[in-house]
C-alpha cells in the first residue's frame, strides 16, 4: 500500500482497539522482568478509571507526541456511533452550527446571498433585519468587507459567512456596487438576531384549501405555525394541507405544540419513554385553532422525527389523512449535552411512541452505513412507485378508535399512496438540475432583467400573467449548452413541462421568493392534488 492509499479514518476502530490492547499487553508481558513497567500508572482498582488511564499511558509513553484532545474527539465520536445512528458528538464549531435551525436564529447582518461569478450578490435582505433598514436590496453586490476585497479572488461561502456573522451589536463595513455602477455605497451595518424561519410558505390554493409547508422544527415552530393559520382562516381556509415532504425534524416539543392545534383537549399527541426515562405523556389543550379545519398531512421517505409524530398523531387520533410515501422512521429522542470546551453530544435516550402505542423507528442492527441507505433499499424494491411493496409487519399491527390499521417498526405508512412521480423525467434534466445551470439562469435572468419583472404589482399578477417563451427556452438551451450540458431533442421534448415550470418558479423565487416559488411549483404537484380531492370528499 502507498502512502497515498492509506486513510486513517477507514482504520480507526482498529486503531482504537490496537490502542487498548497493546496499552496492557506492553504493561504486562513485554517487560516482565521490569517491575516498573509491569502494570499502568495509577492502576489501583480503587481509583481504576480504564478510559482516562489509558490515554494518559498513551499520552506519556507513545513514541511520538499524540494531540490528546484530537485523539479523545475521536474515540467519543466512534463510541457514540456504536449505539445507535442517531448519538453522535459535536466540536464546538458543529454544535454553533448545528444548534442555529433548532434554536431559530443567528447573529448577523440577515441577507440571504450566492456568489454568482466570483462576486457576493445579495438574493434577498431578510424582511425586518438590519441590511434591509438600512436599504441593502436584492441584487447588490457585496465587494468589500470591513476594506476587504470580497469579489474576483476566489471568494468562499464560509468566508463570507464568517465576515458577515458576529455577535448582535458588534458593527460591519461593507462596500456595495449597485446597478453595475463603478463607485460604491458604503454602509455600517450593526449586527442584529437574525431568525431561522420554520416554514418555507403559507398561502391559499384555492377560496377554501389553505396549504403551509414547515422546513423544520424548531424553538419558534409552533407560534410560526399558529400565526400563519390564523391568517390563512382570516381568508375563509376550511381545508388545510400540511406538508411535511423533506422535513427531517427537530424539536419534539415544537412538534406537539403543531398536533395540538388539531386535536381536541386532552387528546394524546406522542409519549415518550427509556430506560432511565419514565413514560412522558404530551396532551393536547383545549387551544387548539384549527379544530374545526379539515387537514391532509403530506409525508414521504425524507420526513422524519417530529414530522413523524404529527402524522402519527393525525392519523391515530382519526383527524385527518395522510398522503404520500412511507415516512422515514426515526422513533429515537435525542437529548444534548453541552461540555466545558463548547463541544456537545447528542444521546439517544427514549423512544417515541404514538397514541396507538407503536414506535415508527426501523431497524438499525445492520449498521449505519445500511442504515442511511433506505432511500436505494426502497427504490430497488419498488417501494416509491407501488403501495403494495411497502413491508408491513403484523406483529406490530395497532388499531386506531375509529378501526383504522396502522403499523409500526418503520416510519408512517401514508393512508393514500402517491409513488414518486418518474414523467417528464430524462437524463438531459438531470444534468440541468445536478450541473446548477437552471438554477444559475434563472438568477441570471432575474438580476438582469428587474426592472421589468418590477413592473409586475406583485407575485401573483407574475403567476398569472408571466409565460416562458420560445425565446426564453432558446436562452436557456444555449446556456446551458455554453457551460458544456448540450441538448438532447428528445429528451428536451419529454421534460419541457417541468423545465418551463421550473424556469417559471426559479425566476419568481429570486425577485419575490419563496412565496411566489412555492404556488407556481405546486401547481400540478400529485400529491397536493390528491389531497385536495381527499379533503373535498370527507
Amino acid at each position: 500500500m502507498s502512502r497515498s492509499d492509506y486513510k486513517p479514518g477507514v482504520f480507526m476502530p482498529i486503531i482504537l482497539s490496537g490502542i487498548f490492547v497493546l496499552g496492557f499487553l506492553i504493561g504486562n508481558f513485554y517487560n516482565q522482568g521490569d517491575s516498573s513497567s509491569s502494570i499502568l500508572p495509577n492502576s489501583d482498582s480503587r481509583s481504576f478509571n480504564k478510559l482516562n488511564d489509558v490515554m494518559t499511558y498513551i499520552d506519556q509513553e507513545y513514541v511520538d507526541s499524540i494531540e490528546r484532545q484530537k485523539l479523545t474527539d475521536k474515540l467519543i465520536s466512534y463510541l457514540l456511533q456504536e449505539l445507535d445512528p442517531h448519538s453522535y458528538y459535536m466540536s464546538s464549531e458543529e454544535a454553533n452550527r448545528m444548534n442555529e435551525p433548532l434554536e431559530g436564529g443567528f447573529d448577523g447582518i440577515g441577507v440571504q446571498f450566492r456568489i454568482q461569478n466570483d462576486t457576493v450578490v445579495v438574493v434577498n435582505p431578510v424582511v425586518g433585519g438590519p441590511s434591509e433598514k438600512l436599504g441593502i436590496r436584492a441584487g447588490d453586490r457585496i465587494v468589500e468587507v470591513d476594506g476587504e476585497l470580497m469579489a474576483g479572488n476566489g471568494v468562499t461561502n464560509s468566508k463570507v459567512m464568517k465576515m458577515l456573522k458576529g455577535p448582535r451589536g458588534t458593527k460591519v463595513a461593507v462596500g456595495i456596487r449597485r446597478n453595475r455602477k463603478i463607485d460604491l455605497l458604503d454602509f455600517v451595518i450593526t449586527r442584529d438576531r437574525i431568525p431561522i424561519t420554520s416554514l418555507d410558505v403559507s398561502y391559499m390554493i384555492d377560496g377554501k384549501t389553505g396549504y403551509i409547508k414547515v422546513a423544520r422544527f424548531s424553538r419558534n415552530t409552533g407560534a410560526e405555525f399558529r400565526e400563519a393559520s390564523l391568517t390563512l382562516l382570516e381568508a375563509g381556509m376550511e381545508r388545510l394541507i400540511l406538508d411535511l415532504r423533506g422535513n427531517g425534524g427537530g424539536i419534539l416539543y415544537s412538534a406537539a405544540q403543531m398536533a395540538d392545534e388539531f386535536l381536541a383537549d386532552n387528546q394524546l399527541i406522542v409519549y415518550t419513554e427509556g430506560k432511565s426515562r419514565k413514560r412522558e405523556n404530551h396532551y393536547a389543550t383545549s387551544e387548539g385553532e384549527l379544530e374545526g379545519v379539515k387537514v391532509a398531512v403530506l409525508i414521504d421517505e425524507s420526513s422524519a422525527s417530529a414530522s413523524e409524530i404529527i402524522a402519527g398523531a393525525i392519523q391515530d387520533n382519526d383527524r385527518g389523512t395522510i398522503v404520500g410515501r412511507r415516512s422515514f422512521g426515526k422513533g429515537l429522542v435525542q437529548e444534548q449535552s453541552n461540555w466545558p470546551d463548547g463541544s456537545a453530544t447528542r444521546l439517544t435516550i427514549a423512544r417515541y411512541y404514538t397514541p396507538t402505542g407503536r414506535c415508527i423507528q426501523k431497524p438499525y442492527e445492520n449498521g449505519t452505513d445500511a442504515y442511511n441507505e433506505h432511500y436505494l433499499e426502497r427504490f430497488k424494491n419498488g417501494e416509491l412507485s407501488s403501495a403494495d411493496s411497502i413491508p408491513v409487519n403484523d406483529t406490530l399491527k395497532y388499531t386506531t378508535p375509529g378501526g383504522k390499521v396502522v403499523y409500526g417498526g418503520g416510519g408512517i405508512v401514508p393512508d393514500i399512496f402517491v409513488p414518486i412521480d418518474t414523467s417528464g423525467g430524462s437524463r438531459y434534466l438531470t444534468e440541468l438540475f445536478y450541473s446548477g445551470q437552471l438554477y444559475d439562469f434563472c438568477f441570471d435572468y432575474a438580476d438582469q432583467n428587474r426592472d421589468g419583472l418590477a413592473a409586475y404589482s406583485d407575485a401573483q399578477e407574475f403567476i398569472n400573467d408571466f409565460k416562458i417563451t420560445e425565446e426564453l427556452l432558446n436562452e436557456f438551451v444555449a446556456y446551458g449548452e455554453s457551460n458544456g450540458v448540450m441538448k438532447n431533442e428528445e429528451e428536451f421534448m419529454r421534460s419541457l413541462d417541468i423545465i418551463r415550470l421550473r424556469l417559471k418558479a426559479g425566476i419568481a423565487r429570486n425577485i419575490w421568493g419563496d412565496p411566489a416559488f412555492y404556488p407556481i411549483l405546486n401547481e400540478n404537484d400529485p400529491a397536493i392534488l390528491k389531497a385536495v380531492i381527499a379533503l373535498e370528499e370527507e
